[in-house]
């Protein structure tokens, strides 16, 4: 037994150690062959940790920044609809200045434009005069004004409301006019216009020559009184012609300077007034240059017809219209 043994001992010692060299050997190539699977195992399971770790990253800043741009646009259409809530205050308060601007114009209501015509229909001027224009302004008078108007004749009525229509003009007193439409008229420029503008034939240009003309037809009235209640003044009836000598000195034959329509009583003050063209004559103790509305009064009787080296005017008679 023992030298079997030692034989095995011996003999058998090298294929045991065969053995374990190549079952070592068969290790260390399984376990080569096995490592790099199970690393690239675990390499490949780190990958795809990491990307499935990666996109879980992604989506979330893209949901981020998607509600942000959300939280962003929403913010964006809320200006815009404080920005249209703005507006409706600020049409508010045009609303009120509106209210507020609808008082504004009573005040402009208050200077009264349309009140000043109906006094100066009554008698007073009917326009401020002119710069460097001299007296007070032409004056006139609404028919209303005069007592009796309503009665008078129907071309009585017409020719009256036609040379009342001149003294609204603001007319001046110009020489050798016979005209409106030349800024101006003399006193038998002013009857000559109104008595042709009424249809009545024949009607001389000059003073003079209309006094001679009245005179021809027998329709004149003199009066030497220098009294306003003579009985020469019973035939005076309005629309009559009024006559003048010496209001300004002249060759002329007969003499005659001055002339004007009469128009009645002036119901206000029961004085006569007449309407023409005038260098001077007085309304209502004013003085007016041009076509106006005059007083009718007599020179006082204690005053000669020369005084200071110059001819006082004298009235000398009235006549009535031929063919009126």
């Amino acid at each position: 037994m023992s030298a079997r043994t030692k034989r095995s001992g011996v003999d058998g010692s090298r294929p045991t150690i065969l053995k374990l060299s190549t079952f070592l050997a068969s290790v260390l190539v399984l376990s080569a062959t096995i490592s790099p699977p199970l690393a690239a195992e675990e390499s490949v399971g780190e990958k795809i940790k990491k990307i499935f770790s990666t996109p879980t990253p992604t989506p979330t800043p893209h949901k981020r920044k998607k509600s942000t741009t959300a939280k962003k646009e929403s913010a964006s259409p809320s200006p815009p609809k404080k920005k249209s809530a703005s507006p409706s205050p600020s049409a508010s308060p045009s609303s009120k200045a509106k209210k507020k601007s609808s008082p504004k114009p009573e005040p402009s209501e208050t200077p009264p434009p349309p009140p000043t015509p109906t006094p100066s229909l009554s008698s007073t001027a009917t326009a401020t005069p002119e710069k460097g224009k001299r007296g007070a302004p032409n004056a006139t008078l609404s028919p209303e004004a005069i007592t009796g108007f309503e009665n008078y004749p129907p071309k009585v009525q017409q020719l009256l409301n036609s040379a009342l229509e001149l003294t609204t003009r603001n007319l001046d007193y110009k020489y050798g006019s016979a005209d409106p439409d030349n800024g101006g008229m003399d006193c038998s420029g002013f009857v000559y216009f109104v008595l042709k503008q009424n249809g009545v034939e024949g009607v001389p240009r000059d003073s003079s020559e209309q006094y001679i003309w009245v005179r021809r037809a027998g329709k004149f009235e003199p009066v030497v009184s220098r009294k306003e209640d003579s009985f020469e003044f019973d035939n005076l009836k309005p629309g009559d012609l009024l006559f003048w000598t010496g209001t300004y000195a002249i060759q002329r034959d007969p003499p005659i300077t001055h002339a004007m329509i009469y128009l009645g009583r002036e119901k206000k003050t029961g004085a006569r007034v007449m309407v023409g063209a005038s260098d001077g004559r007085t309304y209502q103790s004013q003085q007016r240059f041009g076509v106006s509305v005059f007083d009718f009064k007599m020179p006082r009787a204690d005053k000669g017809e020369i005084e200071d080296g110059k001819m006082r005017p004298r009235f000398v008679g009235y006549a009535h219209i031929p063919g009126l």
